[in-house]
């Protein structure tokens, strides 16, 4: 059992008159609790998150960004996914409590890669490979995963910082083993040089490595079966549709999209740098971005200087991301409020001290 189930079993559901409540009456409340709790409450709000949600956040960011921000306040909020509400965990304070507003608010990329399964390819690999492999998770990857990482020597990763990461990783083993965004992994390695046939791909499913190669020991970084249910929706087509309509538009996406549509992409990176450069764009320019929906109409709405459209017209926002709503933030907080807090996140002590490891790797690469 994974962490997150083990936090669903009997976990708190928010009772259906929030439902009921008025949009006015719920953001009075929310406002009135922030005033009355001050620096002893603290919203992180991920960039993906709902207007009616990333309205109230003290901080907003991507998920380690805001794990980093954590101040001493005595409850943080989280409005994120469940492995971020993770990090900030293991990232606060003993005496801080980490709440995530709706328990069911998960990933689908970081649960694509669960202890068994990857416990199982490690056993594997080491089989084919011997002591040649060293593991790293992005970010978006549960605890568990992390520990893992850590307990192998092992560092987790950013969208911002996987080039400088990968290249620690290969001074320290000739191999890669890279959870679980295969997408980010490949895009990567294929920055650094590293040609498409010496990756090959790891299916869980199958517990197997797929490689069109006869000789496998010619495999420098091995890539989890694993992809964001987002950014796995741009598509080649969607670029040759705008290449095609106005060829003025330029093209910038998220790493966790495929090879091909960053390939032809004019620009790629986190989701800061996404940000960073349309915020320095020059007036009158055009863009087209592939990137999660609610921050690209936030982006739209702050640069109206600019033409700006979704890459994919029909994307609709993350949906786990978004099950973090109005009356989900209102309720956690009326529990703190009242002594009773629900959707407590605690990582184990256990998987903590090895998670961090790889964390803390992560933050000394130069």
């Amino acid at each position: 059992m994974s962490i997150l189930d083990a936090l669903l079993v009997g976990s708190a559901m928010m009772p259906e008159r929030y439902k009921q409540l008025g949009v006015e009456e719920m953001e009075r409340r929310v406002r009135d609790i922030k005033l009355k709790f001050g620096s002893r409450l603290l919203i992180p709000g991920h960039h993906y998150q709902k207007d009616e949600v990333i309205q109230f956040a003290d901080i907003t960011g991507d998920s380690l960004q805001l794990a980093q921000q954590i101040t001493d306040a005595e409850y943080i909020v989280f409005c994120g996914v469940h492995f971020m509400a993770e990090t900030a965990d293991m990232l606060s304070a003993p005496s801080q409590t980490v709440v995530l507003p709706d328990m069911r608010a998960g990933c689908s990329m970081a649960d694509m890669a669960n202890m068994q399964q990857t416990e199982a390819a490690w056993e594997r690999l080491q089989a084919i490979y011997g002591d040649t492999i060293i593991p790293l998770t992005y970010v978006n990857s549960s605890a568990e995963i992390k520990a893992f990482v850590g307990r192998h020597g092992g560092a987790t990763v950013t969208s911002s910082n996987a080039k400088g990461v990968l290249e620690w990783a290969f001074k320290q083993k000739e191999r890669i083993l890279f959870l679980p965004d295969q997408h980010l992994g490949r895009n990567t390695a294929y920055e650094l040089g590293i040609p498409l046939h010496d990756m090959a791909v790891w299916d869980p499913e199958g517990n197997e490595l797929v490689t069109d190669r006869e000789n496998v020991q010619g495999i420098q970084v091995i890539l989890w079966k694993g992809h964001c249910s987002v950014h796995e929706k741009f598509t080649v087509d969607n670029i040759r549709s705008i290449r095609e309509r106005d060829s003025e538009v330029q093209i910038i996406v998220h790493p966790e999209c495929s090879r091909e549509v960053v390939e032809l992409s004019d620009y790629a990176g986190s989701t800061k740098y996404i940000i960073d450069t349309i915020n320095a764009a020059a007036s009158g320019t055009k863009w087209a971005i592939g990137t999660e929906m609610n921050l690209v109409n936030r982006i739209i709405h702050t640069h109206s200087d600019k033409q700006i459209e979704s890459l994919n017209p029909h994307m609709c926002p993350c949906l786990t991301m978004n099950r973090i709503d109005l009356p989900h933030l209102l309720w956690s907080l009326e529990q703190i409020e009242a002594g009773k807090p629900v959707g407590v996140i605690t990582v184990p002590d256990s998987i903590k001290v090895d998670a961090i490891k790889a964390l803390d790797r992560m933050l000394n690469i130069q």
